[in-house]
């Protein structure tokens, strides 16, 4: 692809838009992906939705350097179109065949890596200063679309059935392809491409690893890597078992499901804003890590011994002010690094948080698997307090949900950590090779964020946001 193709030349406003509408269809299918899950799966359905996403997290965890590396040689627009055509090629299988797609959601974590490709392709046409800023809009662009669509996915489908709402996010995801095809320009210069596609790639840049064999070598980011990984570890499955749990163990519709993830979001997207720069400036960066780790604490908790609607909306509420944490990481890590080793530390942090989108969902299905939460019907009763279970003489009548208590466990674990984060320090990172300083901010565009951004491996599972 060359650079004049597309409309106009490549800015950020087109990076926002290719967010946007693949997340927009994404979202639409949150309430017929909890019917079809359970339908496919009925029994162990916890279990199996947590193998599905925590392989997909895997793949995309081992895939995102190496599609980054390949986009630094030959370019972002290809793989923008390729990482946006495999996310979303299981969205027509959902009705066709659920083997298919759920098997397809599977091994399309190999390529569901958008916001990876994104980054550099905002990396490559943003001056530094302005990068937090458009990589803030970039991510406040992906909570807004994941804020709407479920509202509209589960309007549509109470009134006019699944098979609408898979047809509109179909055609949503082919109006995406075509955009990136049509109108979107290339943003990597070219000077920096070589002249054929058989240009040798950096393997280095391409080990999904190398990220985490650096992690030892320096106390502080030694501590903030393993405040990431604990506290992140049960984010990561939270979210992919959290919708299904609320429809089908609290009883939540999904009318108030989606109203759920709308209140959640704008809640978390003024937390982000307006809280965070306050705490920032009045308490410092790292109490403002310590704070959102105990409200991420205190909603699990929640979670985790709460049987009623209500007690799920007021830690949906806590939940929001613990969005904090990670763009406070992501400051604390940026503040203490030296300029030219911003790229390797984001990199471990983003490293990390890679793995737990792995291991995450499946821990959280394992654990539901362990304690016999199960389901008995699609459609939850009125009473809240029939917990749709095979066993209701079991652990449920004192912990509803047992993972999350673990995950408040960790997230404890990790608020012990990070009170022995120093304030202020210079974080001085040996990398191996130093080939590796110098091109530390285009080596490592592609596949972490620079500081500022709180987001970069598949969203769906890991936003902050919601």
């Amino acid at each position: 692809f060359s650079q004049q193709q597309g409309i106009g030349n490549a800015s950020v406003t087109h990076a926002v838009i290719v967010i946007f509408l693949e997340f927009f269809a994404w979202g639409l299918l949150t309430t017929p992906m909890l019917t079809v899950l359970h339908e496919t799966f009925p029994q162990h359905t916890f279990l199996m939705n947590g193998l599905i996403q925590g392989v997909k997290g895997f793949l995309s965890f081992m895939s995102a350097p190496l599609i980054g590396a390949l986009s630094d040689v030959w370019g972002r627009k290809s793989f923008l179109l390729v990482t946006v055509f495999f996310t979303c090629i299981p969205i027509p299988l959902m009705r066709i065949s659920p083997w298919w797609y759920f098997a397809m959601i599977s091994v399309s974590g190999v390529f569901s890596v958008t916001f990876s490709v994104i980054f550099a392709y905002v990396a490559d046409i943003t001056k530094e200063h302005e990068r937090i800023t458009a990589y803030g809009l970039v991510s406040a662009t992906f909570a807004a679309s994941l804020v709407t669509s479920p509202a509209i996915g589960a309007y549509l489908s109470a009134n006019y059935g699944d098979n609408l709402v898979v047809l509109v996010a179909t055609i949503i995801a082919l109006v995406d392809i075509c955009f990136i095809l049509l109108a979107v320009p290339e943003s990597l210069p070219e000077k920096m491409r070589p002249a054929s596609w058989g240009a040798p790639i950096s393997w280095e840049k391409a080990d999904p690893f190398a990220s985490l064999k650096k992690v030892g070598k320096d106390s502080t980011v030694l501590l903030i890597c393993i405040t990431v990984f604990l506290s992140y570890l049960p984010e990561a499955g939270q979210y992919s078992s959290f919708f299904l749990y609320l429809r089908q163990v609290i009883g939540f519709t999904s009318t108030t499901i989606a109203a759920f993830i709308a209140v959640v979001g704008i809640l978390s997207i003024i937390a982000q804003t307006v809280f965070l720069s306050i705490l920032m400036k009045t308490i410092g960066n790292k109490n403002t890590v310590l704070l959102g780790l105990g409200f991420q604490m205190l909603q699990l908790a929640w979670y985790g011994f709460g049987s009623e609607p209500w007690m799920m909306w007021a830690a949906g509420a806590v939940a929001a002010m613990s969005s904090i944490t990670f763009p406070a990481v992501s400051a604390l890590v940026s503040r203490s690094a030296e300029p030219d080793q911003q790229g390797v530390v984001q990199g471990m942090i983003t490293g990390i948080r890679g793995l737990c989108n792995g291991l995450g969902p499946a821990l959280y299905g394992f654990i539901f698997f362990l304690f016999n939460v199960e389901l008995n019907e699609i459609d939850p009763v009125q009473n809240e307090k029939n917990t749709v279970m095979l066993d209701p003489t079991d652990e449920r009548s004192i912990i509803s949900g047992p993972p999350f208590l673990f995950g408040a466990c960790a997230v404890l674990l990790a608020f012990l950590v990070a009170l022995f984060i120093p304030e202020h320090n210079s974080l001085s990172v040996k990398t191996c090779n130093t080939r590796r300083h110098s091109n530390s901010i285009t080596s490592t565009q592609s596949n972490t964020p620079l500081p500022g951004s709180d987001e970069d491996i598949e969203p769906l599972l890991q936003d902050s946001s919601v």
